[in-house]
Formats: structure tokens, sequence, C-alpha cells
């Protein structure tokens, strides 16, 4: 089904081209970062990428949630706490990433927590053809430990300031693509900043 032609979606063909560009066969992986909206921005980017026919699936970094208890066990949460210990890189990379990459007949999965509920998810196996694409999305996902997981990135350069995670990460400098998606539906490419 081809989308309207509408600004946001022009954009996100030209996203999908420039991924192509850079990742044209496999499997895929597209991170989507810059903290609260990026759910939207990737779902929608996700779509563009079936109407180019690619076998797209989506995962949100939100639903590999540390539990409260671990988040909490040195006090009460802080903005460092938060960024160091909110989210589970070693399931995600063990039940997502590296079965994703494996191709074949591997399953994955999409989610492991409900942070919500605070509690783990019934696993849900999934698997997909040798070329496909996941777009991840969620905050702190260019963070040094992670960049080599993607295939290309997205940083949205308008999220709230993070200072922990950009003095670490420096999200801006090593984004792929930078966008402003300030006004959802008349986004645009975002210059990189020169110090």
């Amino acid at each position: 089904m081809r989308l309207p032609p509408t600004r946001r979606v022009l954009l996100m063909r030209s996203i999908v081209g420039r991924i192509h560009a850079i990742a044209p066969l496999g499997r895929v992986v597209v991170a989507i970062d810059g903290g609260g909206g990026t759910r939207a921005f990737a779902d929608d980017l996700a779509e563009v990428f079936r109407e180019a026919g690619s076998d797209t699936f989506r995962a949100s970094i939100g639903d590999f949630h540390t539990s409260r208890a671990y988040r909490t066990r040195h006090g009460a949460e802080t903005p460092e706490g938060y960024y160091r210990d909110a989210f589970d890189y070693v399931t995600l990379r063990r039940v997502l990433l590296d079965p994703f990459r494996l191709a074949g007949s591997a399953g994955f999965q999409t989610a492991a927590f409900d942070e919500v509920r605070d509690v783990p998810v019934e696993s849900r196996w999934q698997t997909a053809g040798p070329d496909a694409v996941l777009v991840l999305d969620g905050e702190f996902l260019l963070r040094p430990e992670l960049r080599r997981e993607w295939d290309a990135s997205v940083l949205l350069v308008n999220a709230p300031a993070r200072p922990v995670y950009e003095e670490d990460a420096r999200p801006r400098e090593v984004a792929d693509i930078l966008v402003d998606d300030a006004e959802p539906e008349r986004p645009v490419f975002a210059a990189r900043q020169t110090t």
C-alpha cells in the first residue's frame, strides 16, 4: 500500500533511502534515539520500510527495562542511576539483537519486560527471512556500548536534555541521521553542530 505523500512520509522515505544505501541487504537494525517521542517516529519509519517492501519488525527499549527493585537498590532513582541501570542490555542482545542477526530460523522476541507491571513478559518468539529490518526506538541507544549494534541510527534532536547521557555518549556526534521533529507533521533533517 502506498502511503500519502505528506511531508512526514517524504522525509521518512528519504531516511529509508539513506539506510538502504548504508545497509542494502541482509538483516538491518536501525536505532531511533531521542528520549520521549521516539515510538511514533519509529512506527512511521517502519511503515515506510514496509511500503518499500521490507519485512519489518518493531521493538522499543522500554520493553527491556530492568525491575524497579534493581533500579532503586542503592536508593531513590537519580538521572545518572537511571542512565546506568534502567535497561537490561544483556537480555536485549540475548533475545532480540543476536538472534535477529542470525537470520534463518533463529527466533527472536521484541519485548522482555513490562515496566508498568514490573514483571517479565511471556516470550513470544518470531522469525524473519534473510532480508529484514528491525526498527528499535528509545532512549540512550547511542551509548558507547551499544553503538556497534546498529547498522544505522537516527537521533531526534529536539528531545529533552539528558546531560549525563550527552556527556558520556555525545549522541549528536555519532548518529548517522539527525532529525528535528518538534513539529511531528513537518519534521526536517537537522544539521550537525560545529564547535
